[in-house]
């Protein structure tokens, strides 16, 4: 005879609760892409490490200093503060050109989130969005590769707001995309700058553990999708008891 352990009895328990108990209240789901929908960010240092050995420069802490950044905000801190506006550009997309061919020769599904993918199936009836400052080719890229584009009915990038994370822009126009109020939403982050803007855009946060970082302000904190808490704290929120 099997006995489930502790952690397995709650995490079924949580997944009951939501069968027996669909969300009631109206709420949309926002999520960020690196870190959240795909552990990339060992791809992503790697990138940047091959991409600065070209170029012949060496840099120390490169994850922490590109964690929750805009890659034209890398380009200026890591190569030159001073390059024009198409140069850094072009860096950036030769850099996430590395990044993605660098995916594809591993195989995906060690990046796969723990529990995503079961999270997403459970609540179908639940307006998503995936709000990045992300490139556009790497969001498409994610998403059609890991075949989760079927989840999301609206997508906002970096290139699409004039202000990136920790500012609140990007996460209000996914919420304005899904017709949902910013009050009703909750963002799923893995970095201090994104939880950031989605606390600024007065959204509930929920941190995801994928990278070692400390979050402020968030109202949960879970090392992935497969928590039992999340669906427990989901059932809290729709009831209005959270």
């Amino acid at each position: 005879m099997q006995v489930s352990s502790g952690t397995d009895w709650a995490f079924s328990h949580a997944i009951l609760l939501t069968v027996n108990n669909p969300l009631s209240r109206s709420i949309a789901m926002i999520f960020d892409l690196d870190g959240v929908l795909i552990h990339s960010m060992p791809m992503h240092v790697e990138a940047w490490k091959q991409y600065l050995d070209r170029l012949e420069l060496r840099y120390e802490d490169i994850e922490a200093r590109m964690h929750g950044k805009r890659n034209s905000e890398l380009v200026r801190d890591l190569i030159d503060s001073a390059l024009p506006d198409d140069v850094v550009f072009e860096h950036g997309a030769a850099k996430e050109r590395l990044f993605r061919e660098l995916l594809l020769a591993r195989d995906l599904e060690q990046f796969r989130i723990r529990g995503l993918e079961a999270f997403l199936d459970r609540h179908p009836s639940v307006p998503k969005a995936v709000g990045t400052n992300a490139e556009p080719a790497n969001l498409h890229f994610v998403l059609e590769r890991f075949g989760l584009s079927r989840y999301f009915q609206a997508t906002v990038n970096g290139s699409e707001v004039s202000r990136p994370k920790p500012f609140p822009d990007i996460y209000l126009k996914a919420a304005e995309l899904l017709k949902t109020r910013p009050e009703d939403c909750i963002v799923f982050e893995d970095s201090p700058t994104g939880a950031a803007a989605g606390l600024a855009a007065g959204m509930r946060v929920v941190g995801i553990e994928t990278t070692p970082t400390t979050f402020q302000g968030v109202s949960l904190q879970v090392p992935d999708f497969s928590d039992p808490r999340l669906e427990a704290w989901l059932q809290a929120v729709s009831s209005g008891a959270e």
